[in-house]
């Protein structure tokens, strides 16, 4: 069952929201509040229009339209995947039972958290990123940057609706706190910490769109798993956007690595930063941080809160469908990470309460993945070097980890060695000053900051010199 995006609505949807007066109002109350946010947090390059993709249908074909656009005129809207009218839930006490229209009073609480969690990440990544348009080292990365942002922002819409349709008082209360809250603020910052993280440079944006929004990916899949059938096709829509985000980053380190390789291979040397390319031991650094500090956003090892969760039905596994158990693991078990005797360790636990365990070695394989990429682009250029995930334990602030220092090959260390030698690991402020020096804008069509190769293809069809951004 389908039904049509409206456009001609002031907040474009296709969730009927003309036939719901008092949410329409509702909703329209809290737009200018949003748009102030934008004006004030979003991105601050001064631009006429930029060629953008927006949600027009959410079918599989043709669900997207490209255009200009000025950016405070884009029609964020309201968006959920096809309702499935047979659709029953897949795991947990509840298995076999038709999908909730509507939130089960018992559960209201843990649901409406899940959706402010998910909702504050959103804006976030706009407000981290607000100030890196000014540095952007073409126009074609300038056009992706300000992509994502429109979409986050998209993504912020997506569940304020679900508070607003669905939570009553408590969740326009919520819907505003959204956008009270700022990354890095230290009166009211955003709820996880990797959200308050500067990201100062087009290496850290990278880094953060490979990693971060894949963790995002991973967040989004357990919760289109959902019983609660608005918020899975909610889910299931921005995953079609979430894809996009991971394409910059993994697409964006691709060029890093590209560009410092032919630098190398060319001049026979790895000192490249002379040579105006990023070197790969400060690459390495940005990974280790970034990755590290995605990894703490799945939480502890074990919790009984997340093992709640999918008992009752509001948050599954990645894939869920494609296991092969009973989808209830009542009487499961899984090893996870752990310090045993002092030792970094497995520890059996009960399936239930390791699925974040579960949920990060889904993550972990995938980040694999973009390594082995980058590793490849490297080995065609001729070279013995080589990028790698450190280990799990290695800079970790949240779960069995948080409270020892770890190497990046996972040999436990002391305080003290781990202060005299992080610096070899993570990026220090000589490494992200040299960062920074290069983020010189190139914003000129056609052309391209030494730093990084062109991309092998456009946006949308249009060659690489496409005029994708209209400065003010």
């Amino acid at each position: 069952m389908t039904i049509a995006s409206d456009y001609t609505e002031k907040i474009p949807n296709n969730v009927g929201l003309a036939g719901d007066r008092r949410l329409q109002r509702a909703l329209e109350s809290w737009q200018p509040d949003f748009l102030s946010w934008w004006e004030s947090m979003g991105p601050a390059l001064p631009t006429r229009d930029v060629y953008l993709r927006t949600a027009v249908n959410v079918g599989r074909e043709g669900w997207a339209h490209f255009d200009f656009v000025p950016m405070r005129d884009y029609r964020w809207g309201i968006f959920l995947a096809e309702r499935d009218p047979g659709r029953r839930i897949g795991f947990g006490a509840h298995k076999g039972e038709p999908a909730w229209q509507k939130v089960p009073g018992e559960y209201r609480a843990d649901l409406q958290r899940l959706i402010v969690i998910q909702g504050d990440t959103e804006p976030a990544s706009v407000e981290q990123q607000r100030n890196l348009g000014a540095c952007a080292p073409s126009l074609y990365d300038l056009r992706n940057l300000f992509q994502v942002n429109v979409e986050e922002g998209r993504h912020l819409w997506a569940m304020v609706y679900l508070l607003h349709a669905y939570f009553g008082r408590e969740g326009r209360e919520e819907a505003e706190e959204l956008l009270h809250r700022n990354s890095g603020s230290a009166e009211a910052p955003r709820i996880l910490g990797a959200f308050n993280e500067e990201t100062p440079d087009w290496l850290s944006f990278y880094m953060f769109t490979y990693f971060t929004d894949r963790d995002g990916k991973y967040q989004l899949g357990t919760l289109k798993e959902s019983a609660f059938d608005p918020l899975s096709r909610t889910c299931e829509f921005m995953l079609k956007e979430e894809a996009h985000h991971m394409m910059v980053g993994t697409t964006g380190v691709d060029r890093v690595v590209e560009r410092t390789a032919q630098v190398m291979a060319e001049n026979d040397t790895d000192d490249v930063a002379a040579l105006g390319a990023i070197p790969l031991p400060v690459i390495q650094k940005y990974l280790n941080f970034h990755y590290s500090v995605s990894l703490d956003l799945f939480g502890g090892e074990t919790s009984t809160n997340v093992a709640n969760y999918y008992t009752a039905g509001l948050k599954g596994r990645w894939m869920e469908d494609r296991r092969k158990d009973d989808h209830r693991l009542a009487d499961d078990s899984i090893m996870v990470d752990a310090l045993v005797d002092g030792k970094i360790d497995y520890l059996e636990v009960a399936a239930l309460t390791g699925l974040n365990t579960d949920l990060r070695r889904e993550y972990i394989a995938d980040c694999r993945g973009g390594v082995s990429r980058w590793n490849k682009i490297l080995d065609s250029a001729g070279l013995p070097h080589r990028l790698k995930l450190p280990h799990a334990a290695f800079n970790r602030k949240v779960g069995a980890f948080a409270g020892i220092e770890a190497a990046p090959d996972g040999e436990m260390i002391s305080a003290a060695e781990w202060e005299r030698r992080k610096g070899e690991w993570l990026p220090t402020d000589v490494d992200k000053t040299f960062v920074r020096s290069l983020m010189r804008p190139v914003h000129e069509r056609g052309k391209i900051a030494a730093w990084i190769a062109p991309p092998r293809n456009g946006i949308n069809g249009k060659p690489f010199d496409y005029d994708y951004v209209h400065l003010a």
